[in-house]
């Protein structure tokens, strides 16, 4: 099946009232766990790539991947740029055929993310691509430059309803990310934190009272940071602080039924992966072949996106809508 539309894939979601999972990929071993995952739970798909994906794996290996992918699998699949920080970069990614990009202005003052927003979709709509924008700003590392890069924010700004339908109407954008009191990152909040789900009702009304309909709207930064991924990991010889924590996976199942269509997941996927491998190299210490601890640590990852589209997103079952 060739590359899919977010736009599609959107308004099936909105109508069934689930939401699509768009996974962070940076690596052989994470694509094939999403993917297969998503296939055997016939959920449709969206596989992320970050800037600092890109500077790791290479774009054109990860390209490979992604194509080798869409050619043994049967589900609908869209590639997206996560948090694309320029012009340059959102306009190489839709040359290189993405079928989705994110142009993150969200550090920017209104009228400077409009217009770079609009700009980014100005040239997608041209080529076929759909573009996300994004308004507000979250806690935590943004970009994906780590929590001890230099684009680490400690403080919020939630999105406001009548700025979301101002911008939207200003950029034509496809997709609007927003700040509800999500986060970035494994050390998200003190404690447990909810998100501001009435502020979510807030910007969807909005802007179907603005004659926008059910805009499809995205929430960054919502991986659950499970206890016992974080546990395993200090249980064989990791030092992950005892106050990481994420959103509640039950505040995101209402945030699928309010309006929100797309999820992202990141950190979830890395607290997975890792924790599998130091557990294959704690019981194996004398373990060298790759392929023995990066083959537990990718079926850990497939475990975990199952669980995430089947009883959280609720996408499971909607390939072939």
């Amino acid at each position: 099946m060739p590359l899919t539309h977010t736009k599609e894939l959107f308004a099936k979601a909105l109508k069934g009232k689930y939401a699509l999972g768009a996974f962070n990929v940076n690596n052989m071993e994470l694509v094939q766990a999403i993917v297969e995952a998503c296939e055997e739970e016939k959920a449709p798909l969206i596989l992320q790539i970050s800037k600092g994906a890109r500077q790791y794996a290479n774009p054109v290996y990860l390209k490979k991947l992604i194509e080798a992918a869409v050619s043994v699998s049967n589900i609908p699949i869209a590639v997206h740029l996560d948090h694309g920080d320029t012009f340059e970069l959102c306009k190489q990614c839709i040359d290189e055929g993405f079928t989705s990009v994110m142009i993150d202005g969200s550090h920017l003052p209104f009228d400077k993310n409009a217009e770079l927003c609009k700009r980014v979709v100005d040239y997608a709509h041209k080529h076929n691509c759909v573009v996300e924008g994004e308004l507000g700003q979250l806690v935590g590392a943004q970009h994906d430059d780590g929590e001890e890069g230099g684009g680490y924010s400690k403080g919020g700004v939630y999105t406001h309803p009548d700025e979301a339908v101002e911008f939207v109407k200003q950029t034509n954008v496809d997709s609007l990310a927003v700040a509800i009191g999500n986060s970035h990152g494994a050390y998200k909040f003190k404690g447990t934190q909810h998100l501001n789900l009435e502020r979510l009702k807030a910007i969807k009304k909005a802007l179907l009272d603005a004659g926008l309909g059910d805009y499809p709207l995205v929430l960054h930064g919502a991986s659950s940071v499970p206890k016992a991924l974080v546990q395993e990991i200090n249980q064989y010889g990791g030092k992950l602080g005892e106050d990481a924590a994420g959103v509640p996976e039950a505040d995101i199942e209402i945030a699928r039924r309010t309006g929100c269509t797309k999820v992202n997941i990141d950190t979830d996927l890395r607290l997975a992966l890792t924790a599998g491998i130091r557990k294959a190299f704690a019981e194996n210490p004398k373990e060298f072949d790759p392929r023995k601890y990066l083959g537990p640590a990718r079926a850990k990852v497939k475990d975990l996106v199952r669980h995430k589209v089947k009883n959280v997103l609720c996408c499971a079952g909607h390939a072939f809508d």
